[in-house]
């Protein structure tokens, strides 16, 4: 293996992240791009687990806002994280990486179901292991799913793979001036109302001590950077 400083690892995908230039769905190169990177640092024996959102498809919140059942949204939306699972799925094997997708509501035609022991033999031996559906339960974001899987497999951190290159003081697409954070702790992103991860996701990381790195999945070589301990994007954590 080589000097990687973290060896098994949660990366967390957004569903928008997945887009590209397209809007909606799934932009192939995007996919093609993210499964090249993996296998990179896969084949070096890293092991790697992923949570995708499905925003690119369809947002529970969006939909909710504009009269929807909340829960019902949130349902469809996590078939949404599904669909962005069997694609990942699809381009990874494409490229020689086995591959398993686990999802929280059973489907058992398409996805294995979640079970947090049969999810770290599939790490042990090699595949990747998508977690597909959230947590099976309404309310509850990917974010929050990525920290929570993340201490179910012991990982050592999360990767928050973004369109940016790391956490700003403000959006730097709208804001030029904007500040790029090399380093943030926990209460730092509470209290500023940074938009990392979400609040709980955020809380659930810092009562486990589970560094969070933000990056720009767009900038190939950015992953095997990341986990190498470069100084890539922005990485949220514990103070001294």
């Amino acid at each position: 293996m080589a000097d990687y400083r973290y060896k098994r690892v949660l990366l967390k995908l957004s569903g928008e992240a997945l887009m590209g230039d397209c809007g909606y769905g799934i932009d192939p190169k995007v996919l093609d791009a993210l499964a090249s990177q993996i296998k990179t640092v896969h084949d070096d024996g890293v092991e790697i687990a992923i949570v995708v959102g499905g925003g690119n498809i369809f947002r529970g919140v969006a939909a909710s806002s504009k009269g929807m059942d909340r829960a019902q949204a949130d349902y469809i939306g996590m078939l949404a994280t599904v669909m962005n699972s069997l694609a990942l799925q699809d381009v990874l094997e494409k490229h020689g990486v086995y591959t398993r997708v686990m999802s929280a509501i059973e489907m058992q035609d398409v996805a294995e179901p979640y079970i947090r022991r049969r999810a770290i033999r599939h790490l042990e031996k090699g595949r990747v292991t998508i977690f597909a559906a959230g947590t099976g339960n309404p309310y509850f974001t990917t974010d929050t799913t990525a920290a929570l899987r993340a201490l179910e497999i012991s990982a050592e951190c999360i990767m928050k793979a973004t369109k940016v290159d790391g956490v700003y003081d403000a959006d730097p697409i709208t804001h030029p001036n904007a500040v790029k954070f090399d380093e943030l702790t926990y209460i730092d992103v509470l209290n500023r109302g940074l938009k990392v991860m979400d609040n709980t996701a955020i809380s659930l990381s810092m009562d486990n001590n589970l560094p969070i790195i933000v990056f720009n999945m767009e900038r190939e070589g950015n992953i095997v950077r990341a986990l190498m301990g470069d100084k890539v994007g922005t990485i949220v954590r514990g103070g001294n």
